[in-house]
């Protein structure tokens, strides 16, 4: 049996085939910086040589296109066509209150996922984009839907409960969420396992860092906090989207630039975060490389990020009253060796001592913890597309 799983991101798209009957990946790739300048794919198959396709790709029905052609390329493909693909799974941002768990893609689930791009307007417009183009290319594969949304679930309801009216919770679903679960579920569950412990014995924060990014509180295995709230723009400030302001800034930006209340939050997800305060990217890469030449925003925009996700460690160290271990992931995560430096520097007093040599790796798992260090500090590489496709085999 083989199964496809998409991942669309903001700007990016990852994408592996599975053959489930031993779990091993036939080809896998991401397609980069979608919207950007410097478009890219880059296609692994198992046995062949990687490929690196260099394409403007201004929006991810052409990102889905490009992953499908590789795929059943004559050249560095690994299918004869489509019709080899017995699943799909797609990584779904937001589904509300309506979905806790995963689901079989069906016209309705379509209905309530587009009902949901009101509070998630950079997520749920990629991800249906990415089912739709794989409905009418493939339009007798059964589909699932998998939700970032389902490990957050177990949030205790003072978490959870915002202070509103408890009416406008009843009423519109008003709380927190979570997000970007499937990757925090996973990399939780390899910390314990690299560990050697039992993750119900494991207090940890758990750190998915990238162009979108959130931080969860995982105690004894269950997700009791995350960063990100009702929708993925509350919480740490990220490449594009501002992260917890003062709510009362909206109404402000509102009033003297005279923007409605779509065109603000448009804004305050795509002009805002590192690409607002820097001035120069919303790629973390680029924001580094002009730091290193002097840039004094870009410098204060990494200086931002860093400071705000030790507000969330300490927060959720206290939350769940002990701290056994950090772990960092996502594409900034897995591969940022001088932010992964700024965010546990100065945090002795939690007993987060990193050490700079091990410190240096990228995209692997590893122990970057000093000696002496009393909470652990990890770098597990996530692999939301692993439990994507475990969820799409049990539902089909």
């Amino acid at each position: 049996m083989k199964v496809l799983v998409i991942n669309c991101g903001s700007s990016s798209l990852k994408y592996q085939l599975f053959n489930m009957e031993n779990q091993s990946v036939l080809a896998k790739g991401i397609v980069e910086r979608i919207g950007l300048e410097g478009g890219m794919l880059k296609h692994q198959p198992a046995d062949k040589a990687k490929v690196e396709i260099s394409e403007n790709i201004p929006n991810h029905r052409v990102a889905v296109k490009m992953m499908l052609d590789a795929l059943t390329d004559k050249n560095h493909g690994v299918i004869g066509d489509m019709s080899e693909i017995s699943a799909v799974g797609h990584r779904v941002v937001h589904g509300a209150e309506k979905f806790s768990g995963s689901v079989k893609i069906t016209d309705e689930v379509m209905d309530v996922l587009k009902e949901c791009i009101s509070i998630a307007p950079l997520h749920n417009p990629p991800n249906i984009i990415g089912i739709e183009a794989a409905r009418e290319l493939l339009p007798d594969v059964p589909m699932v839907g998998v939700f970032d949304t389902a490990f957050h679930q177990t949030m205790p309801e003072y978490a959870y409960i915002y202070g509103v009216p408890y009416e406008m919770y009843k009423k519109y679903s008003i709380r927190r969420y979570g997000f970007h679960g499937t990757s925090h579920r996973y990399v939780s569950m390899r910390a314990a396992k690299f560990l050697n412990k039992p993750v119900e014995d494991l207090k940890m924060v758990t750190l998915h860092l990238g162009n979108g990014s959130s931080i969860t509180a995982v105690k004894n295995g269950k997700s009791v906090d995350n960063s990100m709230g009702f929708t993925p723009l509350e919480g740490i400030v990220m490449g594009t989207r501002c992260g917890s302001i003062d709510p009362a800034i909206v109404a402000f930006i509102m009033e003297k630039e005279g923007i409605t209340a779509e065109k603000v939050n448009d804004y305050l997800n795509k002009k805002c975060g590192v690409l607002g305060i820097s001035g120069v990217s919303s790629d973390f890469r680029d924001i580094e490389e002009a730091a290193g030449k002097g840039n004094s925003r870009a410098k204060l925009a990494l200086e931002v990020f860093a400071y705000q996700a030790k507000k969330y460690i300490g927060s959720y160290a206290a939350a769940m009253n002990g701290l056994d271990a950090i772990v960092f992931t996502g594409g900034i995560g897995e591969n940022s060796i001088s932010i992964r430096k700024m965010i546990c520097d100065e945090m002795d007093y939690f007993g987060i001592k990193i050490d700079e040599t091990k410190n240096n790796v990228r995209g692997k798992e590893a122990d970057i913890s000093a000696d002496g260090s009393k909470t652990r500090i990890l770098v597990i590489p996530t692999n939301e597309e692993l439990m994507i496709a475990l969820d799409t085999v049990s539902l089909i």
